[in-house]
């Protein structure tokens, strides 16, 4: 039976130990976001700069103004288009590569190094491009259809429900469609959990077989089945969280620009921010988590029996078979003969050791030599 660990403390443990990945991807994300909005900084100031309606900007925060900046950017020559196609292939080009490497940290262990990042998302570029293409259309196709209906029941509620309800039950619509969003992102994210798990089970299933995200369908799919309620509410809850971080540091700076200070501004929102981006590494763990305990079953070893050694049969010797005569008749065999004994010479029989063992007269036994009898002993009388 698989294990069923706490999702999130667990989820929360490997994100923390692979810190530096969270680090560097807010690193590059902010990099970009300084680097390709430098044109768009030019053209909002060019609109500013001459207009007194501008300081409603500066003295708080006015929605109208807003929108009537981002109108005149669309006016005329309008903002610089490559920059924003440069700007998001370069974003999806550090995503296909530090998040790959993230997770192989995650079900690894292993540190978290720049260089482990890259190397670890070079391996699994291409299987994340296939993967984001797949997502792409499977979810667009799914969330194009419910914002049709959607649509229709916003036109049934101004027909029949206006007023205050009507916008609650149409916001029971939006949010119901980001469930299903939400739904899709968690299925597509154990995808991808499964395709860094089954790179690095290729020396076990072979380098072709690991390179077929098709082959992740089914694992996600009865992961996410047998612990909906666990992986989805999880997922969810961290969502709402980082939502919930970027709202509040986002209002506070809004309160807050009529203040001189710029930076301390700018910082309330990065750490917005940096709260979202810490969320979606969470659920990254939480997922990883998910799939260490229900992973990919190895295909069984299959190990070649030994060769049996082939059985060598001894063939009789060949008889010479007789040949028949002209006539067609076969020549009758020999009668059987014993082999004659040999025949000793009597002369020589006469010397053999044989003759002198059995001719040799037999040995007299040895008599005891008689015993003496005592001689007379003679007592001599005095005379």
């Amino acid at each position: 039976m698989p294990q069923q660990r706490n999702l999130l403390g667990n989820g929360l443990t490997l994100a923390l130990r692979a810190w530096p990945a969270l680090v560097w991807t807010y690193v590059f994300n902010l990099g970009l976001a300084l680097v390709f909005t430098m044109p768009l900084h030019s053209q909002i100031d060019a609109i500013t700069a001459h207009s007194l309606a501008s300081q409603r900007l500066a003295a708080g925060f006015d929605l109208g103004v807003l929108g009537g900046v981002v109108t005149k950017l669309y006016e005329g020559p309008g903002p610089d288009m490559r920059t924003s196609y440069f700007g998001s292939l370069f974003y999806f080009a550090i995503y296909f590569l530090v998040v790959p490497g993230a997770l192989v940290c995650y079900q690894t262990g292993s540190s978290a190094r720049i260089s482990a990042l890259l190397h670890s998302g070079f391996v699994h570029f291409w299987r994340f491009v296939r993967l984001t293409l797949i997502t792409v259309i499977i979810g667009g196709i799914v969330l194009a259809g419910l914002m049709a209906l959607q649509n229709l029941w916003t036109d049934h509620l101004d027909q029949h429900t206006p007023g205050r309800p009507g916008f609650l039950l149409q916001l029971a619509g939006l949010i119901v469609v980001g469930l299903v969003a939400a739904l899709l992102r968690v299925y597509f994210d154990l995808m991808q959990v499964y395709t860094v798990q089954l790179g690095l089970q290729a020396p076990e299933i072979g380098v072709k077989r690991s390179r077929q995200v098709r082959r992740t369908f089914g694992p996600a799919w009865r992961a996410l089945v047998h612990n909906f309620f666990r992986v989805y509410l999880a997922f969810v809850l961290l969502a709402v969280l980082g939502l919930a971080s970027v709202f509040v540091t986002a209002r506070t700076a809004m309160h807050s620009l009529a203040q001189p200070r710029v930076w301390p501004l700018f910082l309330l929102a990065q750490v917005g921010l940096f709260v979202m981006l810490f969320t979606r590494f969470w659920q990254r763990g939480a997922e990883t988590i998910l799939a260490l305990d229900n992973p990919i079953p190895l295909p069984p070893v299959v190990v070649p029996e030994p060769p049996m050694p082939e059985p060598q049969i001894s063939e009789p010797p060949t008889q010479d078979l007789p040949i028949p005569d002209p006539d067609g008749a076969y020549p009758e065999p020999a009668p059987f003969e014993e082999p004659p004994l040999s025949e000793v010479p009597p002369e020589e029989a006469a010397h053999s050791p044989e003759a002198e063992v059995h001719l040799a007269p037999p040995a007299e036994p040895e008599r005891e030599a008689p015993i003496d009898p005592p001689a007379e002993q003679h007592e001599e009388r005095p005379d």
